[in-house]
């Protein structure tokens, strides 16, 4: 399909992360309703924006910086736990990470390819050290900048519902029983693979800016 329709298609299905996590990563997310409660704002107004910009813009505007987008998210997956080290503290630490939370909803809303890659990075530098914690965060927030932007495109852009519904269902699977295996595997694995993936997607998109 084109690739507009494909992005379209991709958002709309990304929704159903929300409801796969919020049953599949109980044990993780007990507890931190309050941090959900500060952050999800956040998301959902950056998907919005980030789908707006999506429905005014050519659809071709992000197509050579996302490879480079992912990328770094990958690089920051694999470095992680060093920055975490290093990271700053009290408000300096929430400000950097407000800023970035809306910038990757926003880039979520607007396009999404890697973005769940990015966040969890993000989330294991500045804000949760424990991965399978950190992935449960990273699900939630991506389910929330997914909502508004699939109720825009829903309405002002080419969806394939057919594909969309074999796509959302795989991913509320994916989500459901992800968790799961997240507990069990070996945090350092676990992040290689996951910053590996990141890497292939990255060239991918490169080699192929259609895709």
């Amino acid at each position: 399909m084109p690739p507009f329709a494909a992005n379209a298609t991709n958002l709309m299905a990304v929704t159903t992360f929300w409801p796969g996590s919020a049953l599949g990563s109980q044990q993780e997310l007990r507890g931190r309703g309050p941090w959900l409660r500060r952050w999800t704002p956040v998301m959902l107004l950056g998907g919005a924006t980030g789908a707006a910009l999506l429905l005014l813009t050519p659809p071709d505007a992000f197509k050579r910086v996302v490879p480079f987008l992912v990328l770094a998210g990958s690089l920051t997956l694999v470095c992680a736990p060093r920055l975490a080290q290093r990271r700053a503290s009290g408000s300096n630490h929430d400000r950097v990470l407000a800023i970035w939370l809306a910038l990757l909803a926003l880039y979520s809303g607007y396009f999404g390819a890697g973005s769940g890659v990015m966040i969890l990075a993000l989330l294991l530098t500045l804000g949760e050290p424990h991965l399978p914690t950190a992935n449960a965060l990273k699900n939630m927030l991506v389910g929330a900048a997914a909502i508004p932007a699939a109720i825009l495109i829903a309405i002002f852009a080419p969806v394939h519902w057919p594909q969309a519904a074999v796509l959302a269902a795989g991913i509320l699977i994916g989500a459901r029983l992800g968790p799961i295996v997240a507990r069990r595997v070996p945090s350092d694995l676990l992040r290689w693979t996951v910053a590996g993936l990141g890497v292939c997607l990255a060239v991918w998109l490169w080699v192929d800016p259609s895709a």
